[in-house]
């Protein structure tokens, strides 16, 4: 492997394994890419890569300049990293809600936090209103960028490269793609690249029942970071998926601590939910088919919480 010139060149080709013990018999296989593999951990190292160097291209984002974003999941530890690779300051609220390793990761990375207090430790649907709110009076200051993770269609491109890999990694067609929905960036930019690279696998979204706003239910709260925003992500594209299944936080909390017994994979519940989901899909296709999913971020986010107990 050769010499990387910047931790930002360690992005990337992170692998893929096929579960073997989680996965009832007559199902299909189920594949997971490994983005704990990125260097915080977390699929969010590649929005933020994207998000950052796009907006350098422009010339919107120069030296000595400012950025700024709200966080309620990985984003935060992602961006507070490239920024302190690339020498910027970064302003970043979040809330109480969000793991304890999650914000210490930010500061550790150099990123001046603001603290969104929360009702009950809970993801409510008021919460990211209220982090976006104050994440924009941050941004109105002079010399800032504002990221804007919810609206920025740079993220995609970061997440594109998921897609591709996956091509290149599965050696027989992929007939199914499954996903939780956060910002959407990462169903968005995985099915382009898919359908760029001729695939034909059907495109699951994955949504919390607990907020269930895609399908049409009333948003609610629930413990899970960084997926059910509690409203409709702009990201989200209806041409780009083909159907929305409901996953209840309960089997994505099981699923995580299965995981990491069963298989050896330590991840967190977002990436539990992707998974119990994936496996629902694939006891539908049955043998001889391919469904691929991905472990979000690492397990290592949560240990101080209640996920995987003593």
């Amino acid at each position: 492997m050769a010499v990387r010139d910047s931790m930002l060149r360690t992005l990337g080709n992170t692998p893929v394994v096929r579960l073997s013990s989680v996965v009832p018999d007559g199902a299909a296989d189920v594949l997971v890419k490994l983005e704990w593999f990125s260097p915080t951990g977390s699929y969010k190292d590649r929005m933020a890569l994207a998000m950052i160097e796009a907006a350098e291209r422009r010339g919107d984002l120069r030296p000595g300049m400012t950025v700024v974003e709200y966080t309620g999941g990985s984003t935060g530890g992602s961006l507070a990293y490239v920024c302190a690779v690339k020498g910027y300051r970064f302003r970043v609220v979040s809330s109480d809600a969000v793991a304890e390793e999650k914000l210490r990761t930010m500061v550790a990375f150099g990123a001046e936090l603001t603290i969104v207090e929360s009702v009950g430790g809970k993801i409510t649907p008021d919460l990211v209103p209220r982090m976006i709110a104050k994440a924009a009076e941050y941004a109105a200051e002079p010399n800032t960028y504002w990221t804007d993770q919810l609206n920025n269609r740079d993220a995609l491109d970061g997440y594109r490269q998921v897609g591709k890999e996956l091509l290149a990694q599965v050696d027989v067609p992929i007939d199914a793609f499954c996903a939780t929905v956060g910002t959407a960036g990462l169903t968005m930019g995985v099915s382009n690249a898919l359908r760029e690279g001729g695939s034909h696998a059907r495109m699951v979204l994955l949504e919390l029942s607990q907020s269930p706003v895609i399908t049409g239910g009333e948003p609610g709260s629930h413990d899970v970071e960084g997926i059910g925003i509690g409203f409709i992500p702009p990201l989200l594209d209806a041409d780009c998926y083909d159907e929305v299944r409901l996953v209840d936080e309960a089997d994505g909390l099981e699923m995580t601590r299965r995981l990491a017994r069963e298989e050896g994979l330590l991840a967190g519940v977002s990436s539990g939910c992707n998974i119990a989901g994936a496996i629902a899909v694939a006891q539908e296709f049955g043998p001889g088919k391919t469904v691929c999913t991905v472990a979000v971020d690492t397990g290592l986010k949560y240990l101080a919480g209640d996920v995987f107990g003593r």
